[in-house]
C-alpha cells in the first residue's frame, strides 16, 4: 500500500483529539521554554565559574570552524523537517522532546557554573549575525552542548536507516568541530547524547500508547 498524500496524512493525524491538543499546546510551550533558556543564558554569562582541565582539548589546536558547524546544523534541520513533515506524530514528538531537552539544559546549566575553555574561539551563528546585528557572544552556555544534543535529537526523530546514519554522522562531526573550536569541554559534548535521549524518552511518556509513537 502506498503512502498517503501529505494533506491526507495531516488530516488523519488532526482527526485525533489527543494529537490536536498536543499540536495546539506544544508551540506555546516551546516559546516559553526558549524564552526562559535565553534569560538563563544571559544570567549565566555574568556568573563566574570553574575552568576544567581537559586533556582532549589539550590535544586540539583551536581553529575557527564556525561555517562547517552551522552548515551541518542548518542543513540537518532543513532535511529533518522535510523528512518529518510526512509523519506528523513523529514531528510533534520531536518538537516536544526539544522542549524537554531545553528544560534539562536550564536545570543543568544553572547547576554547573563553568568558565569558557582556554583558547575558545567564540561560535557565533552567521544568520543571527546577518539579520540580528551584533549581539554579545555567548561563552558560558556550556554543559551540555546544545549543538551536539540537537543533532542527536534529530537522529532519534528521523525515520529510516539511511537518514539515521546521516544524522549520526552529523552529530559526530558537530561534536568534533565544537571541540576543535574549543567552544565546549569534552564532557559537555559527551553528555549531550544521553541528555537528548532522555528528553526523547520523557517526551514519549506523554503519549497514550507506545504503540502509537515512534521508537
Amino acid at each position: 500500500m502506498g503512502s498517503l498524500p501529505l494533506d491526507a496524512t495531516w488530516r488523519r493525524a488532526w482527526s485525533d483529539r489527543g494529537f490536536r491538543w498536543r499540536a495546539v499546546l506544544t508551540p506555546p510551550a516551546l516559546v516559553v521554554t526558549l524564552s526562559a533558556l535565553a534569560a538563563l543564558v544571559k544570567w549565566v554569562e555574568r556568573r563566574p565559574g570553574a575552568v576544567l582541565a581537559d586533556p582532549v582539548l589539550a590535544l586540539l589546536a583551536p581553529r575557527d570552524v564556525t561555517w562547517p558547524v552551522f552548515t551541518l546544523i542548518y542543513v540537518g534541520i532543513l532535511l529533518a523537517v522535510l523528512l518529518l513533515v510526512r509523519t506528523p506524530v513523529r514531528l510533534l514528538l520531536g518538537v516536544q522532546a526539544y522542549v524537554v531537552m531545553a528544560l534539562l539544559r536550564i536545570v543543568v546549566m544553572w547547576a554547573t557554573p563553568l568558565d569558557p575553555p582556554p583558547g575558545m574561539i567564540v561560535l557565533e551563528d552567521p544568520l543571527v549575525q546577518l539579520f540580528g546585528g551584533a549581539a554579545k557572544p555567548l561563552t558560558r552556555d556550556l554543559f551540555f552542548s546544545g549543538h551536539t544534543s540537537t543533532m542527536f535529537l534529530l537522529f532519534l526523530a528521523v525515520p529510516g536507516r539511511a537518514a539515521k546514519a546521516f544524522f549520526l554522522a552529523c552529530t559526530a562531526s558537530v561534536a568534533f568541530l565544537v571541540l576543535v573550536q574549543h567552544v565546549h569541554y569534552a564532557v559537555d559534548v559527551l553528555a549531550a547524547p544521553p541528555f537528548a535521549y532522555a528528553a526523547w524518552r520523557i517526551a514519549r511518556m506523554g503519549w497514550p500508547s507506545a504503540r502509537t509513537t515512534p521508537t
